[in-house]
């Protein structure tokens, strides 16, 4: 479960001036998510979707408000709240450490302790990636360092348990058409098997038939919340694209 309450946040200002930085701050953001509920939170670049996504993750705390993930609640458990959100960042080479993909995997973990590498091993199985433990990541495709990204939050979180929270910034971006195939059927399986996940993305075209609510963030504020039914007939007012089959017919239809 997720549920953040008049949430506002904004970065550190420049040290020079004392100015704060408009872009990506958040102002009085309220949302929710329960299990097995994917939220797509769509918005023009700098509307605040990544911010939001840090403070899930408990690598910022709110300025005001509180962010709610299962058991824990920032900012007095800001910390916590890494043990509970697994993130995908938009940009997969900020966030690979290792130099092969076993050495990123096991990051935090012993290589010689059986039960690090039974949970090592289960997952690089689980994302199709066991062979390719050896392979430097500088050798990886744009979509394996995106589920390599993915593997390791999760191995990271609760030490391998499964996550209340999955949290996707931008995941289509840079994805050829079979890898966007393969991400939208991992964002379908976390569904059924009743995961909460929150899906930023300024396109709502490969996404928003998945979707079971989508929020539109608009200068740091919520400008739109609802089914995706509700909203799409405004988003576009926001800078956010209409899917083309809404824009032919007003319906909502499988991407693939």
């Amino acid at each position: 479960m997720i549920k953040v309450d008049a949430v506002s946040f904004a970065y550190p200002g420049d040290p020079l001036t004392g100015e704060r930085q408009e872009a990506g701050a958040l102002r009085d953001v309220s949302l929710s998510a329960g299990p097995g509920e994917l939220v797509c939170v769509a918005g023009a670049n700098g509307s605040g979707k990544s911010t939001l996504l840090l403070l899930l993750a408990g690598l910022y705390a709110p300025n005001s408000g509180t962010v709610t993930v299962g058991p824990y609640t920032s900012p007095r458990q800001a910390d916590k709240l890494r043990l509970v959100a697994a993130l995908a960042m938009q940009d997969p080479d900020l966030q690979i450490l290792g130099a092969t993909v076993e050495e990123d995997l096991f990051l935090g973990r012993d290589p010689k302790d059986e039960q690090d590498k039974t949970a090592v091993s289960a997952m690089a199985k689980r994302f199709d990636m066991d062979q390719l433990m050896d392979r430097p990541v500088q050798a990886l495709s744009h979509g394996q360092k995106r589920k390599l990204c993915l593997a390791a939050a999760l191995l990271a979180t609760g030490q391998g348990d499964e996550p209340i929270s999955l949290l996707f910034d931008e995941p289509f971006s840079g994805l050829d058409y079979s890898a966007a195939l393969e991400m939208r059927d991992m964002l379908r399986a976390n569904q059924q098997a009743g995961h909460t996940q929150i899906v930023t993305s300024h396109d709502l075209e490969p996404i928003v038939d998945l979707a079971d609510k989508v929020v539109v963030l608009h200068a740091g504020q919520v400008a739109l919340s609802g089914a995706p039914g509700d909203v799409l007939d405004r988003v576009a007012q926001f800078g956010v694209r209409q899917p083309c089959a809404w824009q032919r017919d007003t319906s909502i239809e499988p991407w693939a």
